[in-house]
């Protein structure tokens, strides 16, 4: 369990944080310049906060109050930068077995060839750091911070620096960390739909003070807290994965209202997924489309139509439901959608 509420005063920009959780992932998510990576520093022990408290498992890491500053190495805290920040004169094995100097005496320790294997990284552990992709340096930076036992892990925005195919190589391992070991994580993006797929809280950050903390769909759904910027509007939804169409290099996620077709395979079949609509990747029409090659049609009803004075105007609608099991349409997964009436729908 993470606790944070702390304040600091760099003179030109004001940090004013406070939230919890326990199990899973927490996404801190904004703008840059909104004081998640500054968040994250406080939590690591890199920065002093002015006032307040980081507590973890009920153990303070800080109190401004009562005197109390744990250094960074006794916090036992794992910390993945978007630059691994791998020793380039140390081996891909040397590199991981550092994490267990971190490691007090007496914890339990994850196995060496465990989390190796976890990450697939067992054929890099000779070569040196500069033989490597990015992605890989990522994979032995997460590894790295796994062999250190630590309490809490920290991701600074891991997968801002490497492209889509790389970004889908490093999503499902980071999902794999949270569902076999377990261990709490605080995840910094600026990315949906990394935050959709990975977290299960979202923490708002604008101007360095807490805007909104809820569920993905929470976060940026229809009821979102984010009208400065419309296009960021999106629904999260629960899906299964279902079948895939080889020919067309296509996977269905089975969602209530109907399926939802997306590019490449998604295993194993059977195992639920989030999955975010943007507003601006949708299209609004008054009877079925033809002749188009978007696979993706969904049923809905209009709810509300904002306007704002501009030219364009914000629709809020709801998907019907097809399958008796969805007993309300948001509990479910029949999401209120927002999209902008311009923009059409991208196809998969």
């Amino acid at each position: 369990m993470i606790e944070v509420d702390v304040g600091l005063d760099l003179k030109s920009f004001k940090l004013d944080v406070a939230f919890g959780d326990g199990e899973g992932i927490t996404a801190l998510f904004g703008p840059s310049g909104c004081g998640k990576s500054l968040t994250l520093g406080v939590i690591a022990g890199l920065r002093r906060p002015d006032r307040g408290y980081v507590r973890l498992d009920g153990r303070p890491l800080v109190d401004v109050e009562q005197g109390v500053f744990e250094p960074p190495h006794r916090r036992r805290i794992g910390v993945v930068f978007q630059d691994a920040n791998l020793f380039p004169h140390l081996s891909v094995r040397q590199n991981l077995l550092y994490g267990r100097w971190f490691a007090p005496k007496g914890a339990e320790r994850l196995g060496f060839d465990a989390a190796v294997e976890t990450l697939g990284i067992t054929k890099l552990l000779d070569r040196q750091p500069a033989r490597l992709s990015g992605g890989e340096r990522q994979r032995v930076g997460i590894g790295r911070a796994l062999l250190s036992c630590p309490k809490l892990l920290l991701f600074d925005e891991p997968l801002a620096a490497l492209d889509m195919s790389r970004k889908l190589e490093i999503m499902p391992l980071i999902e794999r960390i949270r569902d076999e070991f377990h261990i709490p994580m605080v995840y910094v993006s600026h990315a949906v739909e990394e935050v959709v797929r990975l977290a299960s809280r979202v923490v708002v950050l604008q101007n360095g003070k807490v805007k909104k903390i809820g569920t993905p769909n929470e976060a940026f759904g229809a009821d979102a807290a984010l009208e400065d910027d419309r296009f960021e509007r999106a629904s999260a939804l629960k899906a299964v994965v279902g079948r895939e169409d080889p020919v067309y290099g296509l996977t269905e996620l089975k969602h209530p209202p109907g399926s939802i077709w997306v590019a490449g395979a998604v295993r194993p079949a059977g195992r639920a997924v989030n999955i975010s609509v943007r507003a601006s990747d949708v299209i609004l029409a008054v009877e079925q489309p033809k002749g188009l090659s978007p696979r993706n049609t969904l049923a809905g009803a209009v709810l509300t139509i904002e306007a704002d004075g501009g030219p364009t105007v914000t629709i809020s609608h709801r998907a019907r439901r097809r399958r008796a099991a969805c007993r309300d349409g948001d509990a479910q997964g029949g999401r209120r959608t927002r999209s902008e009436v311009r923009e059409s729908w991208s196809s998969p």
